[in-house]
């Protein structure tokens, strides 16, 4: 029995992968409840094909290793255990040294750094167990800069071969950064790789920013400022660093805003005359759509990947619960009916579950529904948990946590939709309203 056919097993066991479907096809784990034993693999320090490259080989093995056991799935046996030696990446694997260290995966690779600063970093993927490749080795090149995106890539591979789901390494996340004292908070936008590295900050601390929302592509940013003294809606490109507002009207409130899947048109909040609605605009100039009309406040929209419908909050009903409605509009229905408050829901990309914020009881949560309000199930609780962001795979979410008190600040966490592995997520200071971004062209 080969690991991956082992490791399915147990995740189907332990998160109830359904059917005997489940062993036939191309392999696809459902992570939705339960405790796993970590797989153990391991990764020698990839091999340096030239002295310029032996840093950036270390460097390389160690975000590649960091990626996989950052997700509980995997645990890396460490480098002080190993038997064999990884000293040619053609060289035959001596498979019964790492069985004899229990290693279920090997990984190897390669980093060559040529004059002209470009670098390649080839890979392999071993089972263990079967004595045999996983799949075709592979090879990416780039420039020395971008190091850490091709580590990230490796582990992607990795991460797909072994578990049948798609990455989410290759990643960035925008974000709130925050600074200065709880009742004079300053807040800027900034971006980041999935794990806290390379942040680079996109405003300054000149107007409030909220609830940033980055673009399918990835190269744009929609966000709410109160640079005008109220809230509205502005959109970013991130690789020119132009700034536009979106809409002018200077009688009305425009917030939370969220691209469709083609990019092509936003939906959001305006609040004008005391009444909250959703409207829909289209990016090229057609104007803006109103989608709902009631007296209730309607708010957080946000697409299914088809495009086709929206989920959105509103008090509608008396308290603060999630609707669904077609793109178009029309009557919404009702899909949360649990105990307490629903808001901020986001659709997964996997199109199978929605993400929310719950409060009940004085307690925030993270939670997870499927798409008709059936299955709720809660993955976090804490004083002030809240703004779920699915990663690319739609298996693992982000979200803000705020501690109670004076000194109280916020910060980014993550968990995976099983609620194991609740992880949190460096960032430079007090950070919150965290969007994930799709996996990088």
């Amino acid at each position: 029995m080969t690991f991956l056919r082992l490791l399915t097993m147990i995740m189907a066991a332990a998160f109830g992968l359904a059917g005997p479907a489940a062993a036939q096809g191309p392999l696809r784990i459902e992570i939705t409840e339960g405790v796993i034993e970590p797989l153990p693999f391991a990764v020698p320090m990839f091999i340096a094909e030239t002295p310029e490259a032996a840093q950036l080989a270390q460097q390389i093995t160690q975000v590649v290793a960091a990626d996989l056991t950052g997700t509980g799935l995997f645990r890396e046996i460490p480098a002080s255990a190993h038997i064999s030696r990884i000293t040619n990446f053609d060289a035959p694997v001596q498979y019964a040294d790492w069985k004899a260290i229990n290693a279920q995966a090997l990984i190897t690779g390669s980093v060559g750094l040529a004059s002209n600063g470009r670098l390649t970093v080839k890979f392999r993927v071993f089972d263990v167990f079967s004595d045999q490749p996983l799949g075709e080795g592979l090879q990416f090149a780039g420039t020395q800069d971008g190091w850490r995106r091709m580590a990230h890539k490796v582990a992607d591979q990795v991460y797909s071969r072994i578990t049948g789901e798609g990455g989410y390494f290759d990643s960035r996340v925008v974000f709130v950064s925050e600074s200065g004292p709880k009742d004079a908070r300053q807040k800027r936008l900034a971006i980041m790789d999935y794990d806290g590295a390379n942040v680079q900050f996109l405003t300054d601390t000149s107007a409030i920013v909220l609830a940033p929302r980055i673009s399918p592509q990835g190269d744009r940013v929609l966000f709410t400022s109160y640079a005008s003294g109220f809230p509205q809606i502005y959109e970013l490109n991130v690789g020119s660093m132009q700034v536009r507002q979106l809409g002018v009207s200077t009688a009305s409130m425009t917030f939370a805003p969220r691209y469709a899947p083609d990019a092509q048109s936003i939906v959001y909040s305006l609040s004008e005359g005391g009444n909250t609605d959703i409207y829909r605009m289209d990016l090229g100039g057609g104007g803006q759509v109103r989608l709902t009309n009631s007296p209730a406040i309607d708010t957080a929209p946000s697409f299914s990947p088809d495009g086709r419908q929206i989920v959105f909050e509103s008090d509608r009903s008396g308290t603060q619960q999630l609707y669904v409605m077609p793109v178009g509009g029309g009557e919404p229905v009702r899909i949360s009916f649990g105990p307490g408050r629903y808001g901020t829901p986001v659709w997964s990309p996997r199109g199978d579950l929605i993400a929310f914020t719950k409060q009940n009881e004085g307690r925030f949560h993270i939670g997870v529904m499927r798409t008709d309000g059936s299955e709720e199930r809660l993955l976090t609780a804490s004083f002030l948990d809240e703004g779920p962001t699915w990663a690319p795979n739609g298996r693992v979410l982000m979200f803000t946590r705020e501690t109670s008190g004076a000194e109280g600040a916020a910060a980014l966490f993550s968990v995976d939709v099983s609620g194991r592995n609740l992880r949190r997520v460096p960032t430079p200071g007090p950070a919150s309203d965290a969007a994930w971004s799709p996996l990088l062209p």
